[in-house]
């Protein structure tokens, strides 16, 4: 995609840690101003936003690394250096 535009491509995995107050307020901050999930919920009824909501706050408690009420789930992305020429 860069081709010759490019004197070296780096990439290396990082973590980035959600970190919030609670897995409720992390559920709440996303499906209010994330796009994706802001859509997701005003496409469902109430019956299937409260399932959802529930089964994000399920998979939130697999990955939650804090040790009380709040909430910090790392995420894995790969971060990508292009050095032009």
């Amino acid at each position: 995609m860069f081709g010759g535009a490019s004197v070296s491509i780096e990439t290396q995995p990082r973590t980035f840690n959600f970190r919030y107050r609670e897995p409720e307020h992390f559920v709440d901050v996303f499906k209010t101003y994330y796009g994706p999930l802001l859509k997701a919920f005003a496409a469902l009824d109430a019956p299937k936003q409260a399932a959802t909501r529930s089964d994000l706050l399920a998979l939130i408690a697999r990955m939650n690394k804090a040790a009380d009420n709040a909430m910090v789930v790392p995420s894995e992305y790969l971060e990508v250096v292009i050095t032009k020429r």
